[in-house]
This record gives structure tokens, sequence and C-alpha cells, in this order.
């Protein structure tokens, strides 16, 4: 038996057969780059950090679907597919026809069976809300909440407040459409009781999944030149101390939220801190080792 609700439980519930991610890059900004709401993007971003090698805004969203599914179908001949819209702010245009056809074009693809729309928890107009449930189509939507305190929030150049997130959580759940939060442990400022403090949060919204992970600090970012100049500090976790800040965050979590993850790996390249040299499911038993020891 798993020690917690994982993300494969949360989509067993929704669909009859296997179904893989596959992250589009639709070319969309972030209202805190193209100065709709600041400049500069959050500290910590490089969005080369997590953008695949095949999600390319020059090419279509059904291009880019048809390249992912040729990589999984290789393996997985009778997968089912949910379209990922992570890159940057997937609801940041004031024209919601353009962004429904941008969605629709994705579930026109075969064997795409839903969406996942990443997105910021101010850039989410009742409006589209309201045509996302219209929809004859599984849809979920993704909040970068980051951190329930606003002082952090404003520090790392969020420009959104937790009262935001809130908010949006409790629309999208009035919708009808499943919610999933991100979460960043570890940002500057932030203390363990504060980490834990923002799960107590979370189990207040009637949210559906999390993904959770560790502070990365990445080349070309702000934050990665304010430490280096010494400007502040941010929390350095071994893989052993952030597992066990991991435990207490699952014995924390309300338990009919799913976990999607607790790590982020981006590319070695780009990568200042940490370094681990773990692979995500080696970083996963490490956990769950903890959990079932009730260490």
């Amino acid at each position: 038996m798993k020690p917690y609700r994982d993300f494969s439980d949360f989509l067993a519930e929704h669909f009859a057969g296997k179904v893989q991610k596959i992250a589009v890059n639709a070319g969309f900004t972030c209202p805190n780059r193209d100065g709709s709401k600041g400049r500069g993007g959050c500290s910590y971003c490089n969005n080369q950090s997590f953008n695949p090698g095949y999600c390319a805004p020059t090419e279509s969203v059904g291009s880019q679907l048809e390249e992912g599914k040729a990589f999984f179908a290789r393996k997985y001949p009778d997968m089912k597919y949910l379209a990922y819209f992570q890159a940057y702010t997937n609801t940041h245009s004031s024209d919601i026809d353009r962004l429904m056809g941008l969605y629709e074009e994705a579930l026109a693809v075969d064997d795409v069976v839903g969406l996942i729309i990443g997105t910021r928890p101010d850039c989410m107009p009742q409006e589209l809300l309201d045509r996302l449930a219209a929809l004859q189509a599984w849809v979920m939507v993704e909040y970068g909440a980051e951190s329930s305190h606003d002082p952090t929030l404003e520090f790392v150049n969020r420009c959104h407040t937790w009262a935001d997130t809130a908010d949006a959580v409790r629309r999208t759940h009035d919708a009808g459409i499943p919610c999933g939060l991100h979460l960043i442990m570890g940002l500057p400022g932030e203390d363990e009781e504060m980490m834990l403090s923002t799960i107590d949060r979370v189990n207040e919204l009637p949210v559906d999944t999390v993904k959770i992970h560790q502070l990365q600090l990445i080349r070309g970012t702000r934050m990665s030149r304010d430490v280096e100049e010494g400007r502040y500090e941010i929390p350095r976790f071994t893989a052993e101390e952030y597992a066990d800040l991991c435990v207490k965050i699952v014995r924390r979590l309300r338990p009919d939220i799913a976990i999607e993850r607790f790590v982020s790996q981006s590319p070695p390249e780009l990568l200042i801190y940490p370094r681990w040299n773990l692979k995500n499911y080696q970083f996963t038993n490490l956990i769950h080792n903890r959990l079932r020891a009730g260490s």
C-alpha cells in the first residue's frame, strides 16, 4: 500500500486506462514579465529549465502534441494523452476566443482525452472558467501558488497574493473543474514552520492535487545573481533534510489531496543548487522508506 495518495490514484478516478501528460508551449508570456503586473518575472524563474525539447512555440499546439505522442507511443501504443499547457501563464490573454481555440486544437488531436492548464491564480477570469466548464472534455487547472506568505510572494516578484490563490481555487472548484496547486519549499526567508503553515492553508481549500518541489537556483535568474552577490541567502537542504521535510508535509497534508511530486530536476547545465545526483524516483523512495519506518 502506498503511504499517501499520488497523482496516478487521482487520474485513475477519471480515466479507465493509462494516460500521459504531454507538455505544450503555446507562446504565452507572464503578466509580471510583459508589464501587465510587473517586469522581470519571478526572481527564481528560467522557463528553459522545465520545457521539453519538442515544446517550441514556433510549432503549432497540434504539432507539438503529435511529436510528444510519437515519443511515448513507441513504448505504449495504447496510451491516451493529456495536453499540458505548461510554459508561462496559459490563460494570460484578454482574447478568450483565442484561448479556447488553442485548447480546442489540442482536444482535436487523436487520443488526447483532456487538458491540464498551468496558470497563475490572478489570471483566471470567470468567463474563461465558465467556458472551460462547458467543454465536452476533461479539464484540470493548475495554479502556481508557491507560498501562502504574501511577504515571500512579494520578495520573489510573484505579483499576486495568497488571497488571489484562495479565490481562484474556490471559483474553479465551484465550476466543477479539478484544481491543483504548485508549491515551492525553501524560498528566501521561509523557515520550516512557515513552509508547513502553507500546507495548513492549502488544507483549507478545495484542492485536488499538489505539486511540491525544492527551490532550485538556476543560472540566468535574478535570484542566482542576488545570491552570488551576497544580497541574501537561501535555505540549502541536503537530500536527507529535504526528505525529512517532505515526510512532515505528507503527514500534515489532507489525505484526500493527491501529491504529484516532491522534487523538480532542471537541466544540469542550468542548475546551480541543489545537485543531489538523485533521480526523482530515488528521492521518492527516500520519502517512502521514511514514512513506512515511521521516522
